[in-house]
C-alpha cells in the first residue's frame, strides 16, 4: 500500500463513485475500481458495499476513511514542508558568535538575512571562540565564527577578516605616545585579558610566554568594552583588533600598533567537514560569504 492507495479511496468515498473519483482524479474508471480492489485485497477487507450504481462505505471503510484522512493530511504537510525547506523558506541555524565579533561584523548580515529569509530561526549563542570551536565540533552548532588557525581535518572554513592587535593604553600612559611598541616593552605592565574560553586569552600568552615572560594579569572579562573600560580607568593594558580599536574613545585611550611581534587575528567561520548541514545553514553560509565581501 502506498499514498497514492489511500488517496484514491477518499476520492471514492468523497463521491460514493467510481466514475466521478476516476474523473476528478484525471485517470480512467478501471484504474481506479483495480487500485481499491489491490487495497482491499492488502488489507483483507471489504471497503466498499456495492449496490447497483451506488456504493456505501462498509464498516471497515469507516474505519479506514478516518486513518487515511489524517494520513494524508500529515503526508501532504510533510511534503509541503519538505519543499519549504528545499526553497530555504523555513528552518533553524544554531550560530556560535565570539561577543567582539557579533557585534562588529554581523548585526547587518543577519537583519538581511532576517529580511529575505523571515521563516528561517537563527539561534545565536554568545561563546568565546574555544569554545565555539568546541560545540561546532561536538554537533552542538551548525556554524561559529573563531579565531585561526583551527582544525582543518575536520572543518571546512571562511576566513572573512585579517588584521592584527593593537596596543590599547590610558591616554596618560607612558607608552602612550610611541609610534609603535613591541611585546617586551609589557612585560612590566598590568595586563587586561578575555577570559579562558576566549582563543584571544591563550594566543596573547603564548606569544609572552614565547618572548621569555608570563605576563601579569589583574583582570579577565569575556566583554571588550569591559576591557577598554578598565584600560581608560588606567586600571591596565590590552591587546585588542583594530576593529575594536576604531571605535574608542580616543580623548582617554590611545591605540598603538604592536611589533616584534605582530599577533594576528584572523576570523574564519566554520562548520563540520563531515556533519550535514540543512539548506538554511547552507543558505547561511553562501549569503554571508557574499554580504561580507561587501563593506557591512
Amino acid at each position: 500500500m502506498d499514498m497514492r492507495h489511500l488517496q484514491y479511496f477518499l476520492e471514492v468515498a468523497h463521491w460514493k463513485s467510481f466514475t466521478k473519483a476516476a474523473q476528478a482524479l484525471y485517470i480512467t474508471q478501471p484504474t481506479i475500481s483495480k487500485m481499491i480492489k489491490n487495497l482491499e485485497e492488502e488489507l483483507g477487507v471489504v471497503l466498499f458495499d456495492r449496490i447497483g450504481r451506488r456504493i456505501e462505505l462498509t464498516d471497515a471503510g469507516a474505519v479506514l476513511l478516518t486513518q487515511a484522512q489524517h494520513m494524508v493530511k500529515s503526508f501532504e504537510e510533510m511534503t509541503s514542508h519538505l519543499d519549504e525547506l528545499m526553497k530555504v523558506q523555513r528552518g533553524r541555524i544554531r550560530i556560535g558568535l565570539p561577543p567582539m565579533v557579533g557585534s562588529n561584523f554581523f548585526p547587518q548580515v543577519i537583519g538581511k538575512f532576517r529580511e529575505q529569509y523571515p521563516g528561517i530561526t537563527l539561534q545565536l549563542f554568545e561563546y568565546g571562540s574555544k569554545k565555539v570551536e568546541a560545540e561546532v565540533g561536538a554537533g552542538e552548532l551548525d556554524i561559529g565564527v573563531i579565531l585561526l588557525p583551527t582544525n582543518e581535518e575536520l572543518f571546512d572554513f571562511y576566513s572573512f577578516v585579517k588584521q592584527r592587535l593593537m596596543l590599547v593604553v590610558h591616554s596618560s600612559h607612558p607608552l602612550a605616545e610611541k609610534e609603535e611598541a613591541s611585546l617586551m616593552d609589557l612585560k612590566d605592565e598590568s595586563f587586561l585579558l578575555f577570559h579562558e574560553d576566549f582563543a584571544l586569552h591563550d594566543r596573547i600568552i603564548a606569544e609572552c610566554e614565547r618572548l621569555g615572560f608570563f605576563p601579569n594579569v589583574v583582570y579577565k572579562s569575556s566583554q571588550w568594552d569591559f576591557i577598554t573600560e578598565m584600560a581608560a580607568a588606567n586600571l591596565g593594558i590590552a591587546l585588542l583588533p583594530e576593529a575594536i580599536c576604531r571605535e574608542l574613545d580616543t580623548r582617554r585611550l590611545r591605540t598603538i600598533p604592536l611589533t616584534k611581534p605582530a599577533i594576528p587575528w584572523h576570523l574564519a567561520m566554520i562548520w563540520r567537514k563531515d556533519s550535514y548541514l540543512s539548506f538554511a545553514a547552507r543558505e547561511w553560509i553562501a549569503f554571508t560569504q557574499s554580504m561580507l565581501r561587501q563593506p557591512v
